[in-house]
């Protein structure tokens, strides 16, 4: 997240800033010095001669807002610097307060467009539409779960947030340059990341059936017995986040370059959607390696197997592992009604 906060602010917060909590507010609160090449036509006050900002009704009410220390010398400041015809903010990219603002940002519209890009892929050319004529599929489930994640983004963003902040603070051991830690560990760094993230995962899962948590944080995801990709983020707030958990961990105990993380994560918001269609295509070569579609629709069956991300290897080590077979297949539920007569047909098998 440090890297896609550093490239927008770059692009685009730097601006959104300095028009939101201008710096001139506050050099005209404290009445100091600033250089009116730093204000610009478009800022929310104006220089005026002798280089004092005037006053006005959004400059009083922002100059309430905390801020860090105002430099005496505004213009010759190197946290801001006077860059001719830039408008400044009073809120520096470091400031904590700002980062946590952008950062709650940039997470809602993330997973918002992930989730809405990824699951609407999936339902629209991967997911089996038949499965929604299941007995056990809920009416108007694909709404319920729709509204289910969005009720949970808010909130399991607000749970993440310390995470994302401590990665832009530079507590985590993300890297940048490749340099650092060689090719060959940038290469293995990838499958440790799964290894580690996919049994944390198993366990975090696991322990959220025990029946002290799971009829509070984890049933609600069990309520979709025959998911959608739609029901992929539709938890408790605190169940998405508890097994989101190892992902963050992972990279303030072990160096992981910055944008591998990046492309990571978002794999592993895609992996969920997909493991989420229903499908029970059985028979692949890497069956009893990958946990895929089919394990976690049987996962979502029977509740107690198969709790693994990716892998099958912890549910085997855990003795909670079920092979997928084509009999188990919910599919094979569609077929008595497929072959059930029609209300149209009954009506004409009684008129004859």
């Amino acid at each position: 997240m440090d890297f896609v906060l550093e490239i927008c602010d770059e692009y685009a917060f730097d601006k959104v800033w300095a028009h939101l909590v201008p710096l001139s507010a506050f050099a005209a609160q404290n009445s100091l010095p600033i250089n009116p090449a730093l204000v610009n036509a478009s800022s929310a006050i104006p220089a005026v001669a002798g280089g004092v900002a005037a006053s006005s009704k959004w400059a009083e009410l922002v100059s309430f807002l905390p801020h860090p220390a105002l430099p005496v010398q505004l213009a010759t400041s190197a946290v801001y610097p006077s860059t001719p015809g830039a408008l400044i903010s009073a809120w520096p990219r470091d400031y904590v307060p700002r980062q946590l603002v952008s950062l709650t940002l940039l997470t809602l519209v993330g997973i918002h467009a992930l989730y809405f890009i990824f699951a609407w892929l999936s339902y629209k050319f991967i997911f089996n539409h038949d499965m929604m004529r299941h007995p056990r599929f809920l009416k108007n489930q694909v709404k319920l779960e729709i509204q289910t994640s969005l009720k949970a983004f808010p909130f399991m963003t607000m749970l993440t947030l310390p995470w994302f902040q401590g990665e832009v603070m530079g507590y985590s051991r993300l890297y940048e340059n490749v340099d650092d830690f060689g090719w060959l560990y940038l290469f293995v760094s990838i499958p440790f990341f799964f290894l580690f993230t996919d049994y944390g995962v198993y366990w975090v899962h696991r322990v959220l059936h025990h029946p002290l948590l799971y009829k509070t944080i984890h049933k609600p995801h069990h309520k979709w017995i025959i998911p959608t990709p739609f029901s992929s983020h539709a938890f408790h707030p605190v169940d998405g986040y508890l097994q989101s958990v190892p992902y963050h961990l992972f990279i303030f105990i072990f160096p992981l370059h910055r944008i591998v993380y990046l492309s990571l994560f978002v794999f592993v918001n895609f992996w969920s959607i997909f493991i989420h269609d229903s499908d029970m295509i059985t028979g692949h070569p890497l069956e009893s390696i990958i946990n895929g579609p089919a394990h976690h629709t049987l996962h979502h069956l029977y509740f107690t197997v198969n709790y693994g991300q990716y892998f099958t290897w912890a549910d085997k080590f855990g003795g909670s592992y079920r092979q997928p077979e084509s009999s188990l297949d919910p599919a094979l539920d569609l077929k008595p009604l497929e072959s059930a007569p029609t209300p149209t047909q009954v009506k004409a098998q009684k008129s004859q």
